[in-house]
């Protein structure tokens, strides 16, 4: 008998088949916390009895991989690792697994969402309906903008899609896709300074820069074409939040809808709660049943290979 530390609450939570696959298999499922991701500490304690991890947005560093003599393989619950010491991990002999493609979709209808509320005000009009008031706030159509995607793999594919059946003009940057496949999608290849420089709308799906260096610091932001909108479901250490909340201050930007943050849950403090036209949501892109009924079957059969002694599907490099 094995024992899986699960620290995600969403692990199964719309389909109990990932559970199942755990079980059978004898990987004995372990979750200490069903409404709530483990604190560090929580986490380093319990680690010396998992054989393996499956996680959501914890920091899995080289204390914990220290902490688990046992473990052979870390799964993260979802696509991104940048919250895993990948290389720590592969040191060690452990390999990290993933679930890729799993949310793409789930990602790429949220943050169209959050363009079309950030652009016509749909929360900003709930809130002053909800309170009383009856304003009529005007908004430009997406028909005929130029959207600028950054990042261009299945989200950002799928995305140019939903943004092309609007009308709208696409610009994709991603410097490991050759610009023949991103005309093959719609979108027209550009340097990023380039697309932030021209486009009405920017929506993020790339991942962080290790060195923590946002990839849109205060000079990109401003350089940003004005009355512009920003996007990010993908992740907080993409953007320096202070410039952007100074530039909504400033109006230099028109809005800003973000489903990632670089502290998460966001401080109380945070100096976006008080911008103005700043839509802010959980991280819960990713949060659809379809969506999680993947993720999870994805990581658990991963696990259960690993366990046997067989080479996973979807290892992370």
């Amino acid at each position: 008998m094995t024992t899986t530390l699960i620290t995600t609450p969403t692990f199964a939570r719309h389909s109990a088949h990932p559970w199942q696959i755990l079980e059978e298999a004898g990987a004995g499922p372990l979750r200490p916390r069903a409404d709530a991701a483990l604190p560090n500490a929580e986490l380093l304690a319990h680690a010396a009895r998992a054989d393996a991890l499956i996680v959501g947005m914890d920091p899995i560093t080289a204390e914990v991989l220290d902490a688990a003599p046992r473990l052979k393989v870390v799964a993260k619950h979802g696509v991104g690792v940048d919250t895993i010491d990948v290389a720590a991990a592969h040191a060690r002999g452990i390999p990290v697994v993933c679930a890729p493609g799993s949310n793409s979709r789930a990602v790429a209808e949220y943050s169209f969402g959050l363009l079309l509320s950030a652009t016509r005000s749909l929360t900003a009009s709930h809130t002053a309906v909800e309170s009383g008031d009856w304003p009529k706030l005007f908004g430009p159509e997406l028909h005929g903008k130029t959207l600028g995607i950054v990042g261009f793999g299945r989200i950002g594919r799928l995305l140019a899609g939903y943004a092309r059946a609007f009308g709208m003009h696409v610009l994709a940057h991603d410097p490991y896709v050759p610009g023949d496949d991103v005309r093959a999608h719609g979108a027209e290849p550009a340097a990023l300074d380039d697309l932030l420089a021209r486009a009405d709308a920017v929506s993020l799906h790339s991942p962080p820069d290790p060195s923590g260096t946002p990839l849109l610091d205060s000079a990109r932001l401003a350089a940003m074409r004005p009355g512009a909108i920003l996007v990010n479901a993908a992740r907080g250490g993409l953007i320096d939040e202070s410039a952007l909340a100074a530039l909504l201050r400033s109006r230099h930007l028109g809005a800003a809808a973000l489903d990632a943050f670089s502290t998460e849950p966001l401080p109380a403090d945070h100096p976006l709660r008080k911008a103005p036209r700043a839509l802010l949501t959980s991280h819960m892109a990713a949060c659809t049943p379809e969506a999680n009924r993947a993720m999870g079957a994805m990581v658990a059969e991963d696990v259960v290979r690993v366990l046997a002694g067989e080479a996973p599907h979807h290892q992370a490099r």
